[in-house]
């Protein structure tokens, strides 16, 4: 059985957010494919297969948990289905419901429910934890934070009690400021889901983006993802839709063996 390593939200190998894609003919065992996930040990693992209607099922997976949503996973696998020969757009189903990619311009754009976030009153230690005082913090997406800081360098300072965030009622983390290259900066800490801090997040910028494009007044937005590696996304917020362009570079094939 085949796998791909691919970086996603990147044109070059060791940048953006890695993930493990497996491309497989039919139904699987849910728990294999969570012993799979721990196994690679990256933020996220998909398993995409055939359905009866012409879509694809998508599933996402980190170590430790099957996720909702994850946009550098979904746009992996996109990537990978092209290298395999197969021709988009990529209609997937999934637990957010249907999904699509589609190639424009040498990028792939996925097309993702928009998930704004609504004002909430800070959990007990938020900001002890993150070493920040937030500006405005919403819950939105998944059942994530989104934590607006001062600026772009308080995002990047940024040096977390990754162990004491496990606590934080929230699937993630994001942090937010305006960018001086770019409309955003953020990143995304995830200790609760086993995804101490992602490098890249599509799924996050599902809440990114209403968020900067009405502060903004804008519609389309660049983003930079502050982490190690680093990505680059461009967004194109269309009411209740995001769509989230980037590319992506395969950096390993190889067989798996259970």
């Amino acid at each position: 059985m085949e796998y791909r390593v691919v970086d996603a939200f990147t044109d070059r190998p060791f940048a953006g957010n890695p993930a493990a894609v497996l491309v497989l003919d039919g139904p699987y065992d849910e728990a294999w494919a969570q012993r799979v996930a721990a196994e690679f040990n990256l933020s996220e693992t998909a398993f995409t297969r055939p359905l009866a209607d012409g879509t694809r099922e998508l599933r996402w997976f980190t170590p430790e948990v099957e996720i909702d949503l994850c946009g550098h996973a979904t746009l992996a696998t996109a990537h990978a289905l092209a290298e395999l020969g197969v021709e988009g757009p990529y209609r997937f189903s999934s637990r957010s419901g249907p999904l699509t990619v589609t190639a424009e311009d040498g990028r792939l754009w996925l097309d993702f429910p928009a998930r704004p976030a609504e004002r909430t009153d800070a959990p007990e230690g938020l900001a002890e934890h993150l070493g920040v005082e937030p500006l405005w913090v919403g819950r939105g997406g998944t059942d994530d934070l989104l934590v607006e800081v001062a600026d772009e360098a308080a995002v990047r300072a940024l040096a977390p009690n990754l162990y004491a965030l496990r606590d934080i009622p929230a699937r993630g983390i994001i942090v937010t400021a305006p960018g001086a290259e770019y409309d955003m900066v953020s990143r995304f800490f995830a200790p609760g889901s086993g995804v101490p801090e992602d490098p890249v997040t599509g799924s996050a910028h599902t809440v990114l983006a209403p968020f900067w494009g009405e502060r903004l007044g804008r519609t389309e937005l660049t983003a930079h993802q502050a982490s190690e590696r680093g990505g680059d996304l461009l967004l194109r917020w269309r009411g209740d839709r995001v769509h989230i362009g980037g590319y992506a570079v395969s950096v390993a094939t190889g067989d798996l063996k259970v």
